[in-house]
C-alpha cells in the first residue's frame, strides 16, 4: 500500500506524539474530544497541528455527499468544464448544479459554490491555528521550541495560507483576507489588491525561511514557495519580478528530497503514482490509498472515471471535448493554433463498441492520448478503449473519457482503496516543473525576449517528441516537433505559449482560470468561440447565451454573505 505523509488524521498523529495533559485541578480540565492550545505547545504538537492545515490542500470538504464533488483542490469543476477542455460528461440528470457552472449560468445559491468556500477558508484558519499557537508557545513555553524549528513550522503555515488564499482569489477575486489575528467575518473591502498583498507576505516569508529540501515528500520547501511566489506576480501580470525569480528557480532549484529540478524523460510518468514527486515535482498534494481508508485517496475525481464495463464503473463525469481533441492536431509537427478547430479529429461518436472503427490518419500530439480516452488508442493497460461500452450517454457529451488521473489495471489495491477503487493513491500536482517553464516563457514573451521563451516551449515540446512519451502499440499518427524559426511577432509568440499551455496541462484544473488572468476580452472571445462551435454539437450548451463579462470570476457564495451579516460585498454583476 502507499503509505504516505500528511494524510493520516489528527487525532491518530496526536496519539502517536504521545501528547496528553494532566489535570491541573478539578475546575482546570480540557473540554472532552479537543485538544486545548496548552496541551500543543511544543514543535511536536505545532507539527500535529500543522499535518492538519497540509489535510485540507487537497479540499475534501465534510459536506454531505453530492456538494464534495465540487470541493477538490484539482479544480476539475471550476477549472474544466467551466473552460473549454471538458464537458460536465455523464448524463443530463446527474450533478445538474455543474451544468450551470459549464453553461455560465451560476448564480450565488449554486450548489457546490459554497462548499468550495468552505474547504478553502478551512485549510486557512487551521494554518493561522498554527501560527496562533506558535506564538502562544514562544509566550508561555519558550523552551519547548527552538529558533529553527519555529522559522520552519512558521513558513510552512503561511506557505498554506498563501495556498489556500490564491486558491480563493483565482474563484472570487474579490477576497476576504484570513490572518491568524482577523475578526470572525472579515470583509472584503481592499479587494484583489489586497488579497494579493496577502498572498505575497506569505509566499514571500516562505521562500525566505524554508529549507532547501524537506526530509517528507509532502512538506512543502524553500523552491515550491518561491514558484508560488512568482506564479503570484505572473497573476498580476508582474512579468518582470515574476520572470527573475523563475529564473533563479530554473538555474538553482531542486525538488524537496534535493534532485535538481528537470524534465521526466516520458509525459506519462508525471500521471503514475511509480514515479510521484519527482524532479519535475515542484508542489504535489499527496494522496494515499491504503485497505479501505478510502478517506486518504485522491477523492475529489471520484466521480470523474469511465462509465460501464470500465472496473471503476462509475461514474462517466469529466469528458473531454472535441476542441481540446481537435487542438492537438499538429501540421508539420506544430500546433495549427488559429484553425485547429475547423476540422474534427475522427472520432466514432453514433458508433455501438461492436461496430467497426478506425482511427484518423491526421498527425496529432502524443500528449492527447494521455489527456484523453479515445476508442482504438491503449487506455493504459486496460487494452484498446472500446467507445461506447464507456461513456455513459455518448449523444450528450461525447466519445471520449478522461484519463490522466485514471489507475491502470496494475494499481489495483496497490494504488487504489479496497472498496471504492475510484479512491486511488495518484497525487495531484500542483505545480510540475514544464508548468514553470511554461510561465516563465510566457514573462519572457512580455518582457520582448521572444527566442528565450521559444526556448523554454521547445524544452517541454522536446519531451512530447521523446519516443517514450508516445502509446506503444496505438493506431494514432503521432507528429511533435519544435519550433525552428524564430519568433518575431510578440502577438504569435503569445498565443504559441498560451496553446503549448493547454496542451502541456490539459485536464489539470488549471484552463479557466488561465484564460481568465489573460483578460476579460480573450477569455470572453474563446469560450465564445468555443460555445458558437459546440452547441451544434452538444444540445444542451444551447442552454448558454454566452460568456458573460461577470462569469469570469465566481460568485461569492450566498450563505457566505448572509453568514458575515453583510460585511462581504458581492462580486459585479451577480
Amino acid at each position: 500500500m502507499k503509505n504516505k505523509f500528511l494524510k493520516f488524521s489528527i487525532a491518530i498523529l496526536l496519539l502517536a506524539t504521545g501528547i496528553w495533559a494532566c489535570k491541573k485541578s478539578f475546575l482546570d480540565t480540557s473540554p472532552y474530544g479537543q485538544y486545548g492550545d496548552d496541551q500543543l505547545l511544543s514543535a511536536k504538537g505545532i507539527d500535529a497541528v500543522l499535518i492538519g492545515a497540509y489535510g485540507m490542500l487537497d479540499g475534501e470538504s465534510q459536506f454531505k455527499y453530492g456538494e464534495n464533488w465540487f470541493t477538490p483542490v484539482t479544480n476539475w469543476v471550476y477549472g474544466d468544464i467551466a473552460s473549454d477542455d471538458a464537458y460536465k460528461g455523464t448524463d443530463a440528470n446527474d450533478q445538474p448544479p455543474m451544468t450551470t457552472v459549464e453553461t455560465y449560468n451560476t448564480i450565488p445559491s449554486t450548489q457546490g459554490l459554497y462548499a468550495r468556500w468552505i474547504s478553502i477558508y478551512d485549510g486557512i484558519a487551521r494554518s493561522n491555528d498554527v501560527i496562533r499557537i506558535i506564538k502562544k508557545t514562544k509566550e508561555k513555553a519558550a523552551g519547548e521550541l527552538s529558533a529553527a524549528d519555529e522559522s520552519r513550522l512558521l513558513a510552512e503555515a503561511r506557505f498554506i495560507r498563501g495556498f489556500q488564499h490564491f486558491e480563493a482569489i483565482k474563484m472570487w477575486n474579490n477576497i476576504p483576507v484570513m490572518s491568524d489575528t482577523a475578526t470572525a467575518n472579515p470583509g472584503n473591502p481592499g479587494g484583489a489588491d489586497a488579497g494579493w498583498k496577502f498572498i505575497e507576505e506569505d509566499f514571500n516569508f516562505a521562500y525566505a525561511n524554508l529549507p532547501a529540501t524537506q526530509s517528507q515528500a509532502g512538506r512543502v520547501h524553500k523552491w515550491a514557495a518561491g514558484a508560488y511566489l512568482a506564479k503570484a506576480y505572473l497573476f498580476q501580470k508582474k512579468y518582470s519580478q515574476a520572470l527573475a525569480l523563475f529564473n533563479t528557480i530554473i538555474a538553482s532549484g531542486v525538488n524537496v528530497s534535493g534532485t535538481k529540478f528537470g524534465l521526466q524523460d516520458a509525459y506519462w510518468k508525471n500521471y503514475d503514482a511509480r514515479f510521484e514527486n519527482s524532479q519535475e515535482s515542484v508542489f504535489s498534494v499527496q494522496m494515499a490509498a491504503q485497505g479501505s481508508q478510502e478517506g486518504d485517496g485522491n477523492r475529489g475525481y471520484g466521480l470523474a472515471f469511465p462509465y460501464g464495463t470500465f472496473d471503476a464503473g462509475c461514474c462517466g463525469f469529466l469528458q473531454p471535448s472535441q476542441n481540446l481533441v481537435n487542438a492537438h492536431k499538429t501540421q508539420n509537427g506544430l500546433p495549427l493554433l488559429g484553425t485547429f478547430n475547423l476540422v474534427d479529429v475522427k472520432n466514432d461518436e453514433g458508433k455501438a463498441s461492436a461496430d467497426a472503427f478506425t482511427l484518423g490518419n491526421e498527425t496529432v500530439d502524443p500528449r492527447l492520448d494521455w489527456s484523453t480516452g479515445r476508442r482504438g488508442v491503449p487506455f493504459w493497460d486496460w487494452g484498446a478503449h472500446p467507445g461506447a461500452n464507456w461513456i455513459r450517454d455518448v449523444g450528450y457529451a461525447g466519445p471520449y473519457s478522461p484519463k490522466k488521473h485514471v489507475y491502470a489495471a496494475a494499481d489495483i489495491n496497490s494504488f487504489t482503496a479496497n472498496g471504492w477503487k475510484n479512491m486511488t493513491a495518484k497525487n495531484y500536482n500542483a505545480m510540475r516543473y514544464s508548468d514553470l517553464l511554461l510561465m516563465a516563457a510566457e514573462c519572457e514573451v512580455e518582457v520582448g525576449s521572444l527566442e528565450n521563451a521559444r526556448a523554454l516551449v521547445n524544452q517541454v515540446r522536446t519531451r512530447a517528441a521523446n519516443p517514450a512519451s508516445k502509446i506503444a502499440g496505438s493506431p494514432a499518427n503521432y507528429d511533435v516537433k519544435n519550433y525552428t524559426a524564430a519568433w518575431t511577432s510578440k502577438d504569435v509568440a503569445r498565443e504559441a505559449v498560451r496553446f503549448e499551455r493547454r496542451l502541456e496541462l490539459a485536464m489539470e484544473g488549471h484552463r479557466f482560470f488561465d484564460l481568465a488572468r489573460y483578460g476579460a476580452d480573450y477569455i470572453k472571445t474563446t469560450l465564445n468561440a468555443y460555445l458558437e462551435v459546440e452547441k451544434n454539437k452538444r444540445i444542451y450548451l444551447k442552454a448558454s447565451s454566452g460568456f458573460p463579462d461577470r462569469h469570469r470570476f465566481y460568485p461569492i457564495p450566498e450563505r457566505a454573505i448572509v453568514l458575515s451579516k453583510g460585511t462581504l460585498k458581492q462580486n459585479p454583476g451577480y
